[in-house]
């Protein structure tokens, strides 16, 4: 506690410091016009030492005014940066840099070229100002261009740049002794959060990577969670604690990603934008943006699939004892179901609802929605009772 404390007291006194030599360069800026205007004050030394005691402390009281605003408003700053340089990939980090020391080289051209009308105040600003927007011009250009859908022509040219970064990329893994592969985030949709199981998935470490939640789908969660509908009400809460609760378990590997400027449309639009611009996979357990995902090019991990995947198989003629629970929909068929939730229909067991009965398994159907098994009555054999 007392670090912190005098690591902020250090920082006011940096930003006090800076005030001052605000003041100090404004002094200089204003004091040819003031011997000008005003040859009997700044004649001596006593009205020039006036003046920069006065800019200078005024300079020095603002910002010492504003230091803990700024102190603030800097560590918000820095927070979002380093949020948004680590769920970046290393190939749209590696343009970003090209563009900005391209921005940059550019500018310096021209700074030499504006210093060659004469150095003074108008000048530096000038060439301080074009350093600022030609550096950011060609880091947005650098960012935008690994984001956007390549054109058939420039994909050549982003395929040789791949190669030459995977064999760098390469030798530096082999220099650590690491893998050469990467990783891509996961990028987490409304309902897996809603649905939960993506926890215990993720504590497993079957799922690698950072999980990235965008803001866009908090805000949806929220949406849900302040519903009127009861079961909305718990079905959004249940899913900003399951974000609560992977932050706290998986610490760094959550991102919380962002609002960008053209972030717009449907939450599932935007995921799959996201996903595009970050090259990640987005995992969900919805139907239908599984099968958009696939079709624009996304990679999709679905949670049922995965699920379906894990149920025991049964093959045709196996053995098994099941409590039927209610009726079928055809004459004489009961329904039963195994601990994941697999439903069994049985031939000829109407009669043994609440009861246990010895089946054998006749047919095994996989389909998209799940797993469906048929079977009947062991030999006409009477249920037992549960």
């Amino acid at each position: 506690m007392k670090k912190s404390k005098w690591l902020a007291n250090m920082l006011r006194l940096l930003i006090t410091l800076a005030g001052a030599g605000i003041g100090a360069a404004v002094a200089a800026a204003v004091r040819p016009f003031l011997e000008r205007a005003y040859p009997h004050a700044f004649s001596g030394q006593d009205g020039i030492i006036i003046l920069y005691i006065v800019l200078c402390s005024l300079g020095a009281v603002i910002l010492f005014a504003f230091s803990y605003s700024i102190m603030l408003r800097v560590m918000r700053l820095s927070g979002v940066i380093e949020r948004r340089w680590t769920s970046m990939p290393t190939r749209q980090i590696f343009l970003s840099a090209m563009g900005l020391i391209v921005g940059l080289s550019v500018a310096a051209l021209l700074h030499l070229l504006i210093l060659s009308v004469g150095p003074s105040l108008l000048t530096v600003s000038i060439s301080a100002i074009v350093y600022v927007v030609l550096g950011t011009v060609g880091m947005r250009i650098g960012y935008q261009r690994y984001s956007s859908k390549p054109s058939r022509r420039s994909r050549k040219h982003r395929d040789a740049l791949n190669m030459i970064l995977d064999d760098s990329i390469a030798e530096d893994d082999d220099a650590l002794g690491e893998p050469a592969a990467s990783i891509p985030p996961k990028v987490l949709d409304t309902s897996v959060l809603i649905d939960g199981r993506i926890l215990d998935i993720a504590a497993t470490g079957f799922l690698e990577g950072e999980l990235v939640i965008a803001e866009f789908v908090l805000d949806e969660l929220r949406h849900i969670a302040d519903s009127a509908d009861t079961l909305k009400r718990t079905r959004g809460r249940r899913g900003l604690d399951i974000v609560k609760q992977l932050q706290s378990e998986l610490k760094e590997r959550v991102v919380i990603r962002e609002r960008s400027g053209d972030d717009a449309g449907e939450v599932d639009v935007q995921l799959l934008k996201l996903c595009q611009a970050v090259g990640g996979v987005v995992v969900t357990n919805d139907y239908n943006l599984n099968k958009v995902a696939r079709i624009s090019g996304v990679k999709a991990l679905n949670i049922n699939d995965l699920a379906n995947a894990l149920k025991p198989m049964l093959a045709t003629g196996e053995e098994i004892t099941v409590e039927i629970v209610r009726e079928g929909k055809e004459a004489g068929q009961g329904v039963a179901y195994l601990d994941d939730g697999t439903m069994i229909v049985v031939d000829q067991a109407r009669q043994l609802v609440g009861r246990k009965a010895d089946v054998v398994v006749s047919t095994v159907l996989q389909t998209s929605a799940g797993r469906m098994i048929f079977a009947a009555i062991k030999n006409g054999a009477a249920g037992k009772d549960s």
